[in-house]
């Protein structure tokens, strides 16, 4: 044999075995995975479950005869990923009363075959006779998946994950506070020292801080020309009164980092105390930039970062929200999947909340909740309480002991998949208006 057609026959075989290498991989990943954006549910595999003996889990797979929920992914596959948390919370969670199954479908095509199904990760709920239920295509979080068990008619009893419940709509101590000495803004009360006082035509509206003002400011709806003109402000050192636009500003920070603002009657005045307290020395129009550099992301209220929650939007984009509740708004606002980063407001512990096409992809701590604060109005219905009255723990019992300390709060605990659910129902409307003031007036 000469040379030239053993080179011939040496590149036949490296072509074949080319060949080969690939038909094994297109088999391998027939089944194709989802963008971040896709999810979508179906349940026409169920309407066939009798045609199609496929769509029949065989007992030998659930010897146990317990409801049975597969989950077909891959290891590398996003969603996928996020899924798999999920999966191991549920097989602890319902050990001897729920079998949770997962499928490599890159690593076990064969077995992937079985399902017939076309992208993923899928879902399939199958009943404790292997009859399949329902399946679900993309990601499906934790609350979903047990609200679409419910659905069917298959309850866990005894559920670790259920929430406790827990209510106060009425408050264990009984507000005795003059009217005059409450802030408009946030409840609080008001020293005579920081008091702002806006004039309006109804009324005089009080406030407890500079900070507090710029709260109102950033969200009325009202014509805000010359709204200014319309407010007074308290002299620190003296304690008397001076319009807002002759004031001078101290503006520094206290051991926490959280901004501090005092109003003086004079420069010099503002100038004594700097040399003694520190801080800047600013005018009006420099603390009206201060004050609403930082905006909530949800409904636009002026804030500061000290105190907000950190949101990241689409893994790039910083925001706020100046709470807990106008935090998860932000998923709604935008139309994006956020991660939160709060903290619990009791103990101060980092908490982490993760969205993926509307649903909690993921807590941290698992165990946390909120605190949905209630208030009643004239009419005798309830209604939100505002932002100031909004909260995320890392447990229950924590959320069970800030309620004890704060004897004037009512509300109820809810957890952050409803939370969340509440804030995904609004129209765009709806946001547009979200925490607005129509006009400054006495409460």
């Amino acid at each position: 044999m000469n040379k030239a057609v053993k080179i011939v026959i040496v590149i036949v075989l490296i072509l074949v075995v080319g060949i080969v290498i690939a038909v094994k991989q297109q088999g391998k990943r027939a089944v194709s995975e989802p963008s971040v954006a896709a999810s979508s549910n179906t349940n026409a595999a169920a309407e066939d479950t009798l045609k199609n003996p496929q769509n029949v889990s065989s007992n030998a797979d659930n010897p146990a005869n317990l409801p049975r929920l597969v989950d077909l992914g891959a290891g590398k596959c996003i969603p996928c990923k996020m899924m798999a948390p999920i999966l191991e919370e549920l097989k602890k969670e319902y050990r001897g009363r729920l079998d949770v199954t997962f499928v490599d479908v890159w690593e076990k095509p064969d077995e992937a075959k079985k399902y017939n199904i076309k992208i993923i990760p899928t879902q399939i709920f199958y009943d404790a006779s292997g009859k399949e239920l329902f399946r679900h295509e993309g990601f499906f979080s934790k609350e979903d998946i047990l609200g679409k068990w419910k659905e069917l008619g298959v309850t866990f009893e005894g559920s670790m994950s259920s929430l406790p419940v827990f209510e106060r709509f009425v408050p264990t101590k009984t507000d005795t506070r003059p009217k005059e000495q409450i802030c408009y803004m946030c409840d609080g009360d008001i020293h005579p020292e920081t008091r702002v006082t806006v004039k309006t035509d109804k009324g005089d509206v009080r406030l407890c801080s500079l900070h507090c003002y710029f709260i109102m400011y950033s969200c009325l709806t009202e014509d805000k020309t010359d709204f200014e003109k319309k407010v007074v402000v308290t002299d620190f050192a003296s304690g008397t009164s001076i319009a807002l636009t002759d004031a001078f500003f101290l503006a520094g920070t206290d051991k926490q980092g959280r901004p501090v603002l005092h109003a003086y009657a004079t420069a010099d005045a503002a100038n004594q105390a700097r040399q003694t307290e520190g801080g800047n020395v600013i005018g009006l129009d420099a603390l009206k930039q201060n004050e609403l550099s930082h905006r909530c992301g949800f409904c636009d209220r002026a804030c500061y970062s000290q105190d907000a929650a950190e949101v990241i939007v689409d893994g790039s984009i910083q925001t706020w929200g100046c709470c807990s509740h106008c935090a998860l708004g932000v998923a709604a606002r935008t139309g994006k999947d956020i991660e939160i980063h709060e903290k619990d407001r009791l103990t101060g512990e980092p908490i982490v909340v993760k969205t993926f096409n509307g649903s909690i992809a993921s807590l941290e701590p698992s165990t946390t909740v909120a605190w949905f604060g209630l208030r009643q109005k004239a009419d005798g219905n309830w209604a939100s309480a505002g932002c100031f009255h909004q909260g995320f723990f890392a447990n229950a019992d924590n959320l069970k002991t800030w309620v004890q300390k704060n004897p004037y709060e009512t509300g109820k605990l809810i957890g952050i998949h409803q939370a969340l659910a509440d804030k995904m129902k609004l129209s765009a409307e709806q946001i547009q208006k979200a925490c607005k003031i129509g006009e400054c007036s006495p409460k």
